[in-house]
């Protein structure tokens, strides 16, 4: 890898799908991957300390650039030290470029080709992020892995505007290139093209002449179905260098992210563990627990039996009550519970890739979250 601090050592692949189990190195440390990052928008899981995080398991954490960029502001994050200690947190952290805020702010932004036009979600101030400026925030923010800035569309989509974002994303990848001036900082391009096989593998061959030192797969969880999210990944994987760190961003459930895995994914993130835990949703092996419902009320059963989270020491009718009262514990511990079982699920990967074994364990968990848990049960096996 071309920047200081930084190695990628892979280890294993399984011999029953295409899932790698490797080592990120980074100046703060190194991830064991397949990982996921708990996302820390603003400079913090919600409800959440620094310490707390550091006990569910996780090792690298994601930030977003539009947000900070906003609220303190990327220059009152440097001058309070950079982001790790803003927010105390020594490990490694990713930052988001802002890309999703096109798809997710979509009424209030603009798209050119020099940039996007937003219009604040919190005063209605104008912002314009361009390839150049979403590296110069990330700079400013001191993360480990900047994201590049890419041109984020919900499907399903015409395929004229898939393929103008597809492309765009590449031009602004090859600005954000250039934009780059600091050595302790990885750069992440961003596959897109819809659920377009051509302009898939087309963008990666277009990213991976540019050589950049680790590969996202963007642009999915936005509407499409799970088989088509699948679909996709089998045909962009292969063409990423093995040799590269590979990042599905915005997923996912659990079993998105062993099928994730399975396909050669290295790298997670998502919203769902705490924003499912603040609205009373605990994920489990036997599926997902929705504690408001009446037939808690009297269990003194734990989530789950075998979790060392701080929820799993009460049983759930107590973890419903807290709920049922509005009390601010309740969010907290669910949200600590779901962190941990992703964190634990990740591990169970990496111990089966290791055993080549993944695809057993993808079936016995799918046997215990049931037929709701997805709606796929297809696994890919080894070419």
């Amino acid at each position: 890898m071309k920047a200081k601090g930084f190695d990628f050592e892979l280890h294993h692949t399984s011999a029953d799908c295409h899932a790698r189990q490797s080592t990120l190195t980074t100046p703060h440390g190194p991830v064991q991957l397949p990982a996921f990052m708990p996302v820390a928008t603003q400079g913090t899981v919600k409800g959440v300390t620094v310490e707390q995080l550091r006990a569910t398991g996780a090792e690298m954490v994601l930030g977003n650039a539009y947000h900070l960029a906003l609220r303190p502001g990327s220059d009152v994050v440097a001058q309070l030290g950079g982001l790790h200690q803003m927010m105390g947190w020594d490990g490694p952290i990713l930052t988001d470029s802002g890309g999703f805020q096109l798809f997710s702010l979509a009424r209030l932004t603009k798209v050119e080709e020099q940039g996007a036009h937003f219009q604040s979600h919190i005063d209605g101030s104008r912002m314009i992020l361009t390839p150049e400026r979403s590296i110069e925030i990330q700079q400013q923010l001191g993360s480990d892995i900047a994201m590049v800035l890419d041109h984020v569309i919900p499907l399903p989509a015409e395929p004229a505007a898939v393929e103008d974002a597809c492309q765009r994303t590449v031009r602004w990848a090859e600005r954000c290139r250039q934009a780059a001036s600091r050595d302790e900082q990885l750069q992440f391009a961003i596959v897109q093209g819809g659920l377009d096989e051509r302009l898939r593998v087309e963008c990666c061959r277009q990213l991976v002449a540019l050589d950049f030192p680790g590969y996202a797969i963007g642009g999915l969880s936005v509407g499409e179905s799970a088989d088509e999210m699948y679909r996709v990944l089998d045909l962009t994987t292969p063409e990423l260098p093995a040799d590269r760190p590979r990042y599905l961003m915005g997923v996912g459930r659990p079993e998105d992210l062993l099928e994730g895995i399975a396909r050669g994914v290295d790298m997670f993130d998502c919203v769902m563990p705490t924003r499912n835990g603040r609205n009373s949703m605990a994920f489990t092996d036997e599926g997902p627990i929705r504690l408001r419902n009446q037939q808690y009320q009297d269990s003194q059963l734990p989530l789950q039996a075998d979790c060392p989270c701080p929820a799993c020491g009460h049983g759930r009718g107590y973890l419903r009550h807290l709920f049922q009262a509005g009390e601010m514990l309740g969010p907290i511990l669910l949200s600590l519970h779901n962190l941990t079982y992703y964190q634990r699920l990740l591990d169970q990967a990496r111990q089966a890739i290791r055993a080549d074994s993944l695809l057993d364990l993808i079936a016995r968990k799918r046997a215990g979250w049931g037929s709701s848990a997805g709606r796929s049960s297809a696994s890919p096996t080894a070419s």
